[in-house]
Parts: structure tokens; sequence; C-alpha cells
């Protein structure tokens, strides 16, 4: 291994030399960057010999189809629970409860009942959150001389109109007990908040499959637990700990598929499970509708993840982290139990390369993240556009709200609208990579916000559709912002990473619902062009991942950004600079090649070394 590195160290260091001394003969550099290209290529190929193995395990064969599939119904219910407060707060008509007239008129009906001790309004409606005070009268007393003197009800309401039972009339939050529904929101996204980095800590430091474990077992007892609390504080409690369990279940299963998925193949899970999170907000929707209890919603949501808990024993932890942990013989089982899955061989040969990587190596802190350059570049750049996704899809979705939009159609056509939002990124991702996929996607948001902003107020209909592009091209921004993200981060700080960038998601949600309720104009609108264009500069500091392999360290991270090539519009050129900050954010446009360091003539050492063939081979 050391003579490979210092291999590769004379190798670089001989092509920059022979590239500097043909600078004057060649002007455009075509030939100097296409070697640097293949050196490139060598040496990432070299540095993730797992991808290697990964192939040999079969691409995406019977077992990675089957792990795709597993994290299909914990992101259908993880819609389902995400979604389930804005169906469980129904508006409800309340009136006092006067059953006292009922022990000297028992044969009352409840239409006389009502008439006879609650007050009117000027409109003639009954008042809601008044009563007559009770008397000791008989009946025929009440009816002839009537009642007089009111005060707010005291022996709790009932729902006369009500079909359906909500929070509402179930804890009786009306007549000055409603929740806040920023408070309500506000739990939702605390649990976000924290879940991001208790989620993200746990992925990284104890693996992959026990964070999904642990994240199946929480929404399972407080998803499905939900439906027994007896208190309406017990079910912000019940909300707060399912919100961190989903937001954990997102992290460490994007984390895992990543790892065991190569090329192409892990956009495409990542667009299916995403997908497949929106048809859990579809049939969140669906079930609300047909189901007239609440509890009875969220046993019907929860039930499924009780039988899955046992189902997911059949997950194996991502070899990418257990090599990272130095846990070589375990990461060679996965690897063979998903061959022999997939009915394929890995070669011996390939098997041996695998070596635990030194504790210098592998020694990672959420320090890194302030301390490394390209790892600071990412938090803070995909941090602003999590935070800009976030603040405009509340901020859009509130505004919808502006125009009476029932809530039940309103979010069915979200559901629909997700789904072909994400899968017609399947062709953008695939031929103009994930950089330009995420600018794309931005500058689409950028200019709708701007639409939204100088669109008059009374084209309500116009409005509305405007704001369901916006969210169109919201859900296709989040989707290419996970995969993209997922696909910067080392895989010693992946979940740590994705966690972080987690807590702008709930930031931004947080401030959007604080401008709506202070703020009626169209300053929210505006924050949102605001942010979208911040969002599109951020997002220019971070380098093109297509076609790269996964960086599993922060060692492999650095020497991968030496060896980018830089791009200088018509001329390029090298310098002593070539490994600092421009090449830190481009990536070749070719596709890496396999080469024999030996074919480059030009730039092959004096001294040869000795290497064994099936490395350089494979």
């Amino acid at each position: 291994l050391e003579e490979e590195d210092n291999f590769r160290g004379d190798l670089r260091t001989h092509a920059l030399r022979k590239v500097s001394q043909q600078e004057g003969s060649c002007p455009t550099g075509s030939q100097s960057l296409e070697k640097l290209r293949r050196l490139r290529a060598l040496d990432s190929k070299q540095d993730d010999k797992l991808a290697n193995v990964l192939d040999a395990v079969g691409e995406f064969g019977t077992f990675q189809r089957r792990l795709v599939a597993l994290t299909f119904i914990p992101n259908m219910l993880s819609a389902f629970f995400l979604y389930a407060d804005y169906f469980v707060f129904t508006h409800q008509t309340p009136y006092c409860n006067t059953s006292w007239i009922l022990a000297v008129g028992p044969n009352l009906s409840e239409a006389e009942q009502l008439n006879l001790t609650l007050p009117r309004a000027r409109n003639g409606s009954f008042q809601t959150c008044l009563m007559y005070l009770p008397v000791s009268w008989d009946l025929n007393s009440i009816i002839t001389f009537g009642l007089n003197y009111t005060e707010i009800c005291q022996d709790g309401w009932i729902y006369p109109d009500s079909k359906t039972r909500s929070l509402v009339n179930e804890f009786d939050l009306v007549c000055g007990n409603e929740p806040s529904k920023e408070m309500v929101h506000t739990i939702n996204l605390a649990g976000i908040l924290s879940g991001s980095l208790i989620f993200g800590s746990i992925s990284d430091r104890f693996g992959r499959y026990p964070a999904v474990l642990l994240s199946l077992l929480g929404m399972a007892i407080f998803g499905f637990g939900t439906a027994f609390v007896g208190s309406f504080r017990q079910y912000l409690f019940f909300r707060f700990m399912v919100s961190q369990a989903v937001v954990g279940y997102v992290i460490s299963s994007v984390s895992l598929v990543m790892e065991w998925l190569v090329g192409e193949h892990r956009a495409h899970a990542i667009i299916l499970e995403h997908c497949f999170f929106a048809v859990g907000h579809l049939a969140v929707s669906g079930f609300a509708y047909g189901i007239p209890h609440w509890r009875l919603l969220f046993l019907v949501g929860g039930m499924p993840m009780l039988p899955f808990v046992s189902y997911i024993w059949i997950v194996q932890e991502s070899p990418r982290w257990l090599m990272m942990k130095g846990k070589v013989e375990e990461a060679k089982k996965a690897l063979c139990y998903a061959a022999d899955m997939n009915k394929t061989l890995i070669p011996p040969s390939l098997l041996k390369e695998l070596h635990p990587l030194g504790k210098k190596l592998t020694k990672a802190s959420i320090l890194d993240f302030y301390n490394n350059k390209h790892l600071f570049k990412v938090v803070m750049a995909m941090g602003c556009v999590w935070f800009t996704v976030s603040y405009t899809y509340f901020s859009m979705n509130r505004k919808m709200k502006q125009f009476g939009m029932n809530v039940y159609f309103g979010q069915v056509i979200l559901g629909i609208m997700d789904v072909p939002a994400r899968l017609c990124y399947i062709f953008f991702l695939e031929q103009i990579g994930r950089k330009w996929s995420l600018t794309l996607t931005l500058t689409q948001a950028t200019i709708i916000s701007f639409i939204l902003l100088f669109l008059p107020q009374e084209l309500k209909s116009t409005m509305v559709v405007v704001l369901v592009l916006g969210q169109f091209t919201l859900a296709s921004t989040v989707t290419v912002f996970f995969i993209y993200t997922a696909e910067l981060l080392p895989t010693v700080l992946r979940s740590t990473g994705l966690g972080m960038v987690s807590l702008s998601w709930a930031a931004g949600a947080i401030l959007s619902l604080t401008i709506f309720s202070q703020i009626s104009s169209q300053l929210p609108i505006f924050l949102c062009c605001i942010c979208s264009i911040l969002a599109l500069c951020f997002t220019s500091l971070v380098p093109e991942t297509q076609d790269q392999p996964l960086y599993d360290s922060l060692h492999h991270l650095s020497r991968s950004r030496d060896l980018s090539p830089m791009k200088t519009g018509e001329e390029e050129s090298l310098s002593d600079d070539a490994s600092d900050e421009g090449l830190e954010n481009t990536a070749p446009d070719d596709p890496p090649l396999i080469l024999d360091p030996y074919d480059l003539s030009d730039a092959a050492p004096e001294k040869p070394y000795d290497m064994e063939e099936p490395s350089l081979d494979s």
C-alpha cells in the first residue's frame, strides 16, 4: 500500500512537470488535461477498491432491488406521519354543554335544549362560547320567563354538527383553548432539528443499520402510539418523537442505499424512494377524508410498521461504513451475502485488496466541517439550498391557504404533482449532472417567486396555478438535493453532514411561519426571491459528483481534490495552485478511464515500481 501511494505520487509529479514543459507548444492544453483526467481516473479507481467489488457483486441485482424495495413502505409511512397534522385539526362548531336543563325537562329535544339555554348572536345563530346561568326553576317557568344572565361554558362543550372526531372535539380545543398552529408546527420542527443531530451521529458512529432500525422502532412506537394518547400534551410529545424518528430514517436510509449502490442506480433509488413518499402523502389525504376518527387514522398509519420492524432484520450493514470502522471481515461477509443473493461470484483477488484503513485516515469529528475547507463549503452551500427550499415551500403553502383552498384538495394536488416532478429529473440527472440539475430547479424556483411577487392578487386562479408549479419545482429540488449532498460527503461523516444540513430545513420553516403570522404583505415572497438567488450563488461553490466514486475518508477526499482538472474558459493551464480552490469546484466531462500507468510514457517515472497486476486491471 505504501509503494502504491509512492507510485501514484511520483506519477502525478512527473505528469505535472511534463505538462508544464509542454505549455508553450500546446496552447490549448488539451493533451495535458487528458493525461490529468487519466491520472485522476486511475487514482480514484485504486482508492475506491470497494467500488470494484460492488461491480462484481452486481450493479442492481436481486439484493439491491430488495434493499431499495424495503425502503418504500417506511417512506410512505414517513409522509403519513408528517402530514397527519393537516387533517386532525379540522374545524368544529362548539356549543356549551347545558345538559343541566335535562334534569327538569328530560324529554326536550336537542334543538329545544339549545334554544332555551344558549344566547343568540345578532345574526340569529347560537353563540359558541356563552351559556345562560343555570336556575332552580321548573321547565314551565324557564319557557315562560326565559333566562337572562350569561357566563362562559362551565361543563365543557358539545358538537352537534360534527360528523368526524378530531383533536378539536376530543380535547375541547375551542373557546380560548385553541392551540396555535405555529406552535404545533414548531413542535414538529423541533423534533426534526434534534433528530437530525441525534440520528446523524448515531448513523456515523454505530452504523446505518442500527440507525435505520432505531428510527423504524420510533415510528412504530410513537406513530402507532399516538392513537392512544390521553391528553393534548401527550399528543404533542408523541408528535415530537415521531418527527425525530422520521428524519432519522430519511438520513440513515439515504446513506445506506447510496453506499450499497453504484453509478446512476444511486440516483434512481433515491428518486423512487421520494416517489413513494409522495404516494404516502396521497394516502394520508385519502384515509383522512374517509376515516371519521383521528385515532383510527393513526392506527391505520402505524399498524404496518409493527411487522416491518422485524422484517428489516434481513437488511445488511453498509460495507463502506464497516470498512471505515476497520471491520473488514464483516464487510466481506456482507458483500458475499449480496453476491450469493445476486448469484454472482466475487473474485478472491478483489476481496484481498480490501484492507482496513489506519485510524488517522478514518478519524473524523463534527469539527471537521469547520476545519476542512471542502466540507465547510458543502455544508454552507447545501445548507443554504435546504433553507431556501424549506422557507419557500412553507411560504407557498401558507400563501395557498390564504386563497381558501380546501385542505384535502390542496394536499391531494401536491401529492399528485410530486411524483412526475421527481421522475422527470431522472433525465436531467443523467444528461447534465447533479450540479446543473440543482441549478436548474433553483432557477425555476427563483422565476416562480418573481412571478408571485408581481402577479396581481386579484387573479386568484392564476396565482393558485403558479403556486402549484412552485410546489412541483420544490419537490424535484428536494430529490436532487439529497442525491447531490450524499455524494459530496465522505462516508465517515455522510450521515452527520446530512443531519447538519437538515438543521437549516427547520430554520427555514420556523422563519416562514413566524413571518407569515406577523406580516401580510408581499415581503415573505420577496424573501423567497432573495433566498433563491443566494442559493444559486452558493451552489457554484461545490463540485460536480456525477460518475465520480464515493469518498470514504477525509484523506481520500483531499487527494481527489488534488487531481481535479481546472477549466478557465477557452484557455486551460496548470499552476502550482492546481490542487487548491480552482480544482475543487470542477469535474471532468469525460467518464473515468481505466488506464495502465505504464502507458503514459511521457509521464512515467524513471524508476519503475513493482505492483500487483490485478489491482491495476481492476
